[in-house]
């Protein structure tokens, strides 16, 4: 290694390295240390290899890169300068590692000689993330960064496990700014189209030889590095056309496959990420589904939309139940893969991040031959009663809505749904319940994503810009008002600054709706502690959305009816824009208690 390369040459071999290993997306957040970085990512962009995005906060940073590598499904890179801003990145690398999402953090640090000696924003900030990321490597000022940069891309995208998130905290010695005779001394030779991806990322991709050999060779290591894995065997990222492609081979797998001889009442749960194969797995055996939003399984004559409070008058009968994805959102789920009277399998073709091995007490099936042994073929009539119970269920939902005088969340979770064609990103808390209490099966946006790693409210509006940047199709974000306020600062963007396609809908019901429906919400609850639950949980605010959005310079439209609302979900998206719907809380818990006495009448 070089021990005279100076701060920004290095900068710019750490950015090609990037740059070939298949990082298109990169959110910059302002800093001294960084600027190396900073420099050399601005000349990357103006040769074509990257696209910048600047944001001033680092956690609407962190969480625009998560979004930015969802929809792109690439690694996305976020740079922050050191001290508490590579802190801020914590929430967004937590979700990242929980929903096996590959972001790069480029941490910028000071050289070994000042850490430790009360230099100005110097702290220890290498494993800052602990478990949450894939590795953290700590790049020595002075060094070539390369082989550093093909180690921490192959962790991201499954060298060892899960792909997950990924910190390179890159140390850089005074000058921090480019000597304007040597600017393009090492740029990348070749600018990648965004829809070329190595086949590979390894340590090939990134360098020459010399490099590669100490990314293979364990004794040879740069100093800092852990021992490498096998990079030549990494799968790449696949992009949607090709991920498409494997779906469709995959139903064509299971639509010739062998139907089981044996039948029982086995019901499909399609949680988060689940994916096509959960619907086609379904209609194969003649199973019931049941989908979550975010599982894009929701299709199709075999989902149930009132699943979760069916479960109460069916789901006494359920024999076996076989899980896709991650199923996060309802109790009677839960209460469902807890009885210890019914068997379970969870589908797993590969390594997950969101849970430890041993943890769970599903059976784990990695192959669908065996997966379709287990569960057998529907029992004669078994789909049919569900199927005819959700419609009646269904139908009573939608009286019982009607004789509601004022819009609520689930009048608005079936707008935003049913008018929705591009991608749809859905908030945590209320909003994504709404949606799975009422979503119809007949419809299905082109793409529903949710940060369902944690379940979070925070960084939502910043995830949704990264994933309309990133696709670069009209996307619509349903939020409840807090988890909006959350992440006002996700709305601020400088001049010239990329806007995305994205239209926000708040139901802003002046606080946390949610927790009414929880048990701080029962009676008996209220009559004791009323004031403290209102006032800690659900936390009122009397602020005014459309001066907040207009201070921003993003559009607002405030709709009272549900006529209002469909008008402005007809209009085009085009930039950016909020509609916020005013709602009442104080009826949410009453409201839900008939609707669920008027489906138990008709089932």
């Amino acid at each position: 290694m070089n021990e005279q390369l100076n701060s920004v040459d290095a900068a710019r071999l750490a950015v090609a390295a990037l740059t070939a290993a298949g990082v298109r997306h990169v959110v910059v957040a302002p800093g001294s240390r960084s600027a190396p970085l900073a420099y050399a990512l601005a000349e990357a962009e103006a040769a074509g290899a990257v696209r910048l995005h600047v944001r001033i906060d680092e956690r609407v940073a962190g969480f625009t890169a998560l979004g930015l590598a969802q929809g792109s499904q690439r690694p996305a890179a976020v740079l922050t300068t050191s001290g508490t801003a590579v802190g801020e990145l914590l929430p967004a690398v937590m979700e990242a590692n929980h929903a096996a999402v590959p972001v790069v953090v480029l941490s910028a640090d000071r050289p070994d000689e000042l850490r430790g000696s009360g230099a100005n924003q110097t702290t220890n900030q290498v494993n800052l993330y602990g478990s949450h990321v894939r590795c953290a490597l700590d790049v020595p000022a002075s060094t070539d960064p390369s082989a550093f940069v093909a180690r921490a891309l192959a962790e991201a995208l499954g060298a060892s496990g899960p792909r997950g998130p990924v910190q390179l905290n890159l140390a850089f010695r005074d000058p921090l700014v480019p000597d304007a005779v040597a600017a393009d001394t090492v740029l990348p030779d070749t600018v990648l189209p965004d829809t070329v991806l190595p086949d590979a990322v390894g340590p090939d991709a990134v360098g020459p030889d010399a490099v590669a050999a100490d990314v293979r060779s364990h004794d040879r290591a740069p100093a800092g590095l852990p021992p490498a894995a096998a990079t030549d065997t990494i799968p790449p990222l696949i992009s949607q056309h090709d991920a498409a492609t494997q779906v469709r081979a995959t139903q064509d797998a299971a639509q010739h496959a062998a139907i089981p001889t044996s039948t029982a009442r086995t019901v499909v749960v399609a949680g988060h990420g689940a994916g096509e194969l959960a619907a086609v797995f379904a209609q194969h055996l003649g199973l019931p589904l049941l989908a979550e939003p975010s599982s894009n399984a929701r299709f199709g004559p075999n989902a149930v939309a009132q699943y979760r409070l069916l479960l109460e008058h069916l789901g006494p009968d359920v024999e076996r139940v076989v899980v896709f994805g991650r199923p996060t959102l309802s109790r009677p789920v839960a209460a469902l893969l807890s009885r210890p009277e019914v068997q379970h399998a969870l589908y797993l073709p590969g390594p997950v991040a969101w849970f430890e091995e041993g943890r769970r007490r599903e059976r784990i099936i990695t192959t669908l031959d065996e997966l379709l042994r287990f569960a057998g073929q529907g029992e004669v009539g078994w789909l049919g009663r569900w199927q005819q119970a959700s419609a009646r269920a269904d139908a009573a939902l939608r009286s019982t809505l009607a004789e509601s005088s004022s819009l609520n969340g689930l009048h608005v979770a079936d707008a935003v749904w049913e008018s929705t064609d591009g991608n749809l990103v859905l908030g945590s808390s209320n909003p994504i319940r709404d949606a799975d209490l009422i979503a119809s099966p007949g419809w299905h946006p082109l793409e529903v994503y949710a940060n369902r790693g944690l379940a979070g409210i925070d960084g939502t509006i910043s995830t949704a810009t990264g994933i309309a940047l990133a696709t670069g199709i009209p996307t619509r974000l349903l939020l409840g008002d807090l988890t909006f306020l959350h992440d006002a600062g996700g709305l601020l963007l400088g001049p010239g600054e990329e806007e995305a396609d994205l239209q926000i809908v708040v139901l802003n019901d002046a606080g946390g709706g949610i927790f009414g429906l929880l048990e701080h919400g029962e009676d008996g609850n209220l009559a004791r502690h009323r004031p403290a639950v209102e006032r800690l949980f659900g936390t009122p605010h009397t602020a005014d959305l459309g001066l907040l959005a207009r201070g921003y310079g993003v559009g607002h439209a405030l709709v009272s009816s549900a006529l209002d609302l469909d008008a402005e979900l007809a209009k085009p998206i085009r930039g950016r824009s909020v509609i916020e719907v005013q709602a009442d809380r104080s009826g949410l818990r009453a409201l839900h208690a008939s609707i669920k006495a008027s489906i138990a009448r008709v089932v």
